[in-house]
């Protein structure tokens, strides 16, 4: 298993409007990523300030951002999200330590 994450950040007075989305989370995105082959374990999404921390526990990291990049469900979810976040070139993080 490995864990991703991405760090995102949201438009200055957009912060209700990205709580919102996420009180309703399209079914079909959440199919999208839990029928890929990805064998995604965990996928949290934290929030404070602005900022936007998603983490997730995969088999394939590769095919879960095959799934973010190229499904019609995370486009559909991409054009919701197009006003409410700054537009980041590489969003995903490195890992710097894990204690086990």
């Amino acid at each position: 298993m490995e864990r991703i994450a991405f760090h995102l950040r949201i438009e200055d007075g957009k912060r209700s409007a990205y709580r919102d989305e996420h009180e309703a989370v399209p079914d079909a995105l959440e199919s999208a990523y839990l029928d890929s082959d990805a064998g995604l374990e965990t996928y949290s999404v934290f929030e404070k300030d602005g900022h936007v921390f998603g983490y997730m526990e995969v088999e394939d990291p590769d095919a879960i951002r095959e799934v973010m990049a190229e499904s019609d469900a995370q486009a559909d979810w991409d054009e919701v999200m197009e006003s409410i976040l700054v537009d980041e070139d590489e969003p995903w993080m490195d890992e710097v330590y894990r204690m086990s």
